[in-house]
């Protein structure tokens, strides 16, 4: 069972991955629609999770958690398919280019979609965390030779820096990023 700490943590984490499961709606699970039909699939896997996660229903020993999310996440799909199934078998001239939910890539591949989306979406907050951790100036050196694999030497004379500000910002704030990652979602492993 998990403790009060843990289940705190974990709901905190299925709340701040709801930009990952309405993003796996659109792209992954097979919503072609606009991003309302995605944010409303992305609300029930959310809601969905949480009566699950106060049932009970998710054992640590079983698995991680955005494992089990994304379980939830590809059932509210199919139950969204079979919705818009039964509404276009009862409107058989409605424009069938109309959006909604299409058909799935199968769950082997939509398995490791999600779990490079919930990747991005982990990192992304990890990032934007950090960021709020620094001086602006400390960040944008991580972010010229983090992301844009700028040299060390070219960010520190844009940046007025010394050469070891820049590689200390780049290594700190990476290490903050995998701590920042360990602690946002604790049962990933």
């Amino acid at each position: 069972a998990l403790t009060s700490s843990a289940s705190s943590r974990a709901t905190s984490a299925a709340s701040r991955s709801s930009n990952a499961v309405s993003s796996n709606a659109r792209n992954v699970c097979g919503c072609t629609s606009p991003r309302a039909d995605a944010d409303d699939v992305a609300q029930e896997t959310l809601l969905a999770f949480a009566d699950g996660f106060r049932a009970g229903r998710y054992d640590v020993e079983k698995g991680r958690l955005s494992r089990w999310l994304f379980g939830i996440a590809f059932r509210q799909i199919q139950r969204a398919r079979a919705t818009r199934g039964r509404r276009a078998a009862e409107a058989p001239l409605a424009n069938e280019h109309s959006g909604g939910v299409a058909e799935p890539a199968d769950e082997a591949a939509a398995t490791r979609s999600w779990d490079a989306e919930w990747e991005r979406a982990i990192l992304a907050q990890c990032v934007e965390r950090a960021r709020g951790e620094v001086q602006p100036q400390t960040f944008r050196a991580f972010e010229l030779t983090a992301f844009e694999d700028r040299d060390a030497a070219d960010v520190a004379r844009e940046l007025a820096l010394d050469v070891k500000a820049v590689y200390n910002a780049k290594h700190r704030l990476l290490k903050r990023i995998r701590e920042l990652r360990r602690s946002i979602e604790p049962l990933a492993e």
